[in-house]
């Protein structure tokens, strides 16, 4: 991949994050040439999961048509963590196909807030005509001493993007770079839907 300075930055924060950076880097190289690059979002998260330790990264690549939203996670395929799999999924959505880009912002005692302030939170939300999910599991019934099928219940969940950026995690630049690629996000979408 050529270095543009779009490119660059994206290769720093892919790097930083540490999390397959060639991997990451490989899909994102399988969709867009260099100069079409004008944003990206790189989001390394981890959470635990009662003994083991889950780690994976979000990626959003911005042009000025398209939103590449990739996903990488890895999972150990043997007990002693000498086997492991990475999974990585990725979709290019058009922007005139997105549904919506919400911003949530959280700040810490709003009684003081002063404009310029940063937030200490921020979720992005986008919505596309993507998946969904169907997420189901048996009903329950209230009875312990009852026998009878009570057939399923379930939530449909789009299958759309949600990252999540927390100054006390990732850090203030981090929350910095998330507006900035929520706004950069937005003001494509509308341009590419006039």
């Amino acid at each position: 991949m050529s270095q543009t300075p779009q490119i660059r930055e994206l290769v720093s924060d892919v790097m930083r994050a540490g999390f397959y950076p060639e991997l990451v880097m490989d899909t994102v190289a399988t969709v867009f040439e260099p100069d079409e690059i004008i944003g990206h979002l790189v989001q390394l998260e981890t959470h635990f999961d009662h003994e083991e330790v889950h780690r994976h990264i979000t990626v959003l690549v911005l042009t000025e048509s398209h939103l590449l939203a990739a996903h990488l996670d890895d999972q150990q395929l043997d007990e002693e963590g000498s086997v492991v799999a990475a999974h990585i999924n990725s979709e290019v959505v058009p922007l005139r196909k997105l549904g919506t880009v919400t911003t949530n912002l959280t700040y810490l005692q709003p009684q003081t807030f002063i404009p310029g302030t940063r937030a200490s939170e921020i979720q992005i939300s986008i919505a596309w005509t993507g998946s969904q999910r169907l997420d189901m599991a048996p009903a329950d019934c209230p009875d312990p001493q009852c026998t009878a099928d009570h057939g399923f219940t379930g939530t449909g969940v789009r299958e759309d993007i949600m990252v999540r950026v927390s100054a006390s995690a990732d850090g203030a630049t981090a929350i910095i770079n998330a507006q900035k690629f929520a706004s950069a996000l937005r003001k494509a979408q509308i341009k590419a839907t006039r």
